[in-house]
């Protein structure tokens, strides 16, 4: 399978996405990668590799772009490029750590969103106390949403969760205020009878306080929400390692004694840490585009890869299709 990765996009481009990029042909011998970006930068990191295709330009959208205008004026973008060879057949997946909306512009109108699918959505795996992680959308792909975006949600996040995390039957949780029935606004409750009707293993509702406990392996909710969800999570995990940070190196007994918990603070750090999980996938459109973390680094990069290549070989794309088409009938 081929995979087109916009090696210009993110923090930390181009060096951390081409090396991401060689170690999974590396590791992958069934993929190989379009690097969508300048030749001379990229080829300083790694060369040349039988398996990676680069395709040069300069041109790229920048995360102060504004997303629309970007894609329309910047033809030869490395991102509105990556995209192109999707939609034209050269690649199957496409990923991207560049301008979040710009990538989800793209998507919409290049790659194309499949025929029944009323909103596409942002669907990355967040981390659990327990190191299995749960599915969560749409994380931002659109800040308001219907009962019926919820539904289809839910019917994506399951069959993403059973194809390429090998989750049998997976719990599907809606994001309320309470667990109750009845709890929520107009939106929740409407979207509560529309699951419990919907085919999904729907659980009901999960408060957010439970997320990390792993209270369902798939959670909807609209994108305002979401998208705060996650920004809570993320900052409250940076603020408790710098409070740890500042309270382990007070005083030379704290120092002595955060010697002797390293590995477990270790541990701690990488069960927390999304490079493990890859990106988000931007769920319903006709081929997988992930978008990878802004700060990725090599690591991060792979992992996109590899989320990538499990939804092109279990073909996530066309069951969702078909499912669709499925509820339609």
């Amino acid at each position: 399978m081929k995979i087109a990765i916009d090696a210009m996009g993110g923090d930390n481009a181009p060096r951390e996405i081409v090396l991401g990029a060689k170690r999974a042909v590396d590791e992958f011998n069934d993929v190989e990668i379009i690097l969508f970006g300048d030749e001379e930068k990229i080829k300083a990191e790694i060369g040349s590799h039988e398996r990676i295709e680069i395709v040069h330009t300069t041109e790229m959208i920048l995360g102060t772009d504004e997303p629309v205008r970007a894609v329309r004026r910047k033809k030869t973008a490395s991102m509105v490029l990556m995209a192109q060879s999707v939609a034209d057949g050269k690649a199957d997946a496409c990923i991207s750590a560049g301008n979040t909306g710009a990538l989800m512009t793209a998507g919409l109108f290049i790659v194309g969103r499949i025929k029944g699918i009323e909103r596409p959505a942002l669907a990355p795996t967040l981390p659990t106390l327990d190191g299995k992680g749960f599915l969560m959308l749409d994380l931002g792909a659109n800040a308001d949403a219907k009962p019926e975006h919820l539904t289809q949600y839910a019917i994506m996040g399951s069959i993403y969760a059973e194809k390429v995390r090998g989750i049998a039957n997976p719990r599907v949780g809606l994001l309320n205020i309470g667990t109750e029935e009845k709890k929520g606004n107009e939106l929740t409750r409407s979207a509560f009878s529309l699951l419990k009707d919907s085919g999904v293993n729907f659980i009901g509702n999960v408060e957010s306080r439970d997320l990390l406990e792993g209270a369902a392996d798939v959670v909807v909710t609209d994108g305002f929400t979401g998208n705060m969800v996650l920004k809570t999570i993320e900052g409250t995990a940076l603020s408790i390692f710098s409070m740890l940070k500042t309270t382990l190196t007070s005083s030379f007994k704290n120092k002595v004694a955060a010697g002797l918990v390293k590995n477990d603070l270790k541990d701690l750090k990488n069960m927390l840490d999304y490079t493990e999980y890859g990106g988000a996938g931007l769920f319903g459109l006709n081929a997988p585009v992930i978008k990878a973390h802004g700060s990725s680094n090599s690591n991060a990069l792979f992992n996109a890869v590899r989320q990538a290549r499990q939804m092109v070989g279990h073909s996530v794309s066309e069951t969702i299709r078909a499912a669709v088409m499925e509820e339609k009938n």
